[in-house]
């Protein structure tokens, strides 16, 4: 029998500097659905938990006076920090170095959590206690934000090849097995689920959902690809050790193969946006 997963800190060691270049962005138009639906006019204050390289704390960062953003690993918060200042942001940004299970005391009052892909790497419970401590009494909104997982994105009429996916992941688990890895332990069963059940007994009464549309076309070079699998938790750059240069050799010819103009096309995903009120 597998022994129950736990967090450790290698989960997403190296992959900082392939996160922002190889992810799909959240949807367009994210950012003004977000301040619609949750009247946000400049002057409330964000707390990003699991805040990674940014990629959601800054481009909502002009809905808010303040933006605090929250991870434990140091190669994303470097990305965060110098992304903020290559924005403007300094002034309006933190970074804490912390997991969402040990937040440190004194970081004040919120009107919006967000949580951007990262709640289910975390002990959910005991986070949604403490974050529903953290937020506003009157309105304080728990947001959870990750890719709509349903809906077809075909590439179908697009200029390139689609990403090979399948073949890809095959590549992936000849060179670290057949079942998913996550820091030093395995995921044989994915990432849970359930977060409805989890933020109504932590207290939280309401809930509303929106969608914001993708469908996009997006142009996407190797290198972008390559960037997007060295980011991913279960591929890690640690994860290969001494063979991390033969992998991504093998990854470059695979794409290549599949693309020999070294372009493949998909198309932006749509942003499924949950909210959860005090």
């Amino acid at each position: 029998m597998t022994d129950p997963w736990q967090w450790d800190e290698t989960l997403f060691a190296g992959t900082a500097p392939h996160y922002r270049r190889g992810r799909l962005p959240y949807a367009p138009g994210l950012p003004e659905s977000l301040a619609a639906e949750l009247g946000l006019d400049g002057r409330g204050r964000l707390l990003d938990v699991g805040c990674g390289p940014g990629t959601l704390a800054l481009p909502l960062a002009h809905l808010f006076r303040e933006v605090v953003g929250v991870d434990p690993d140091p190669g994303m918060l470097a990305e965060a920090e110098r992304d903020a200042s290559g924005r403007g942001l300094t002034g309006r940004t933190r970074w804490v170095r912390a997991r969402a299970e040990q937040l440190p005391d004194g970081l004040g009052e919120f009107t919006v959590a967000t949580f951007g892909n990262s709640f289910h790497w975390m002990d959910r419970a005991r986070v949604a206690a403490t974050v529903r401590g953290l937020l506003r009494p009157d309105g304080g909104a728990f947001v959870h934000i990750a890719d709509l997982k349903t809906g077809a994105r075909s590439a179908e009429g697009l200029p390139h090849p689609a990403v090979p996916g399948a073949a890809v992941a095959d590549l992936v688990r000849r060179y670290l097995g057949p079942v998913r890895r996550a820091g030093r332990g395995l995921l044989p069963d994915g990432t849970p689920g359930g977060e409805d059940e989890v933020l109504a007994r932590a207290g939280f009464p309401h809930r509303r959902r929106l969608v914001v549309p993708g469908g996009q076309p997006l142009e996407r070079t190797v290198d972008d690809v390559v960037a997007g699998v060295l980011s991913m938790s279960y591929s890690a750059p640690h994860l290969f050790g001494e063979r991390l240069g033969a992998f991504e050799a093998d990854l470059r010819r695979l794409l290549h193969t599949a693309s020999p103009a070294g372009l493949f096309s998909e198309r932006q995903p749509s942003t499924e946006v949950r909210i959860w009120l005090n």
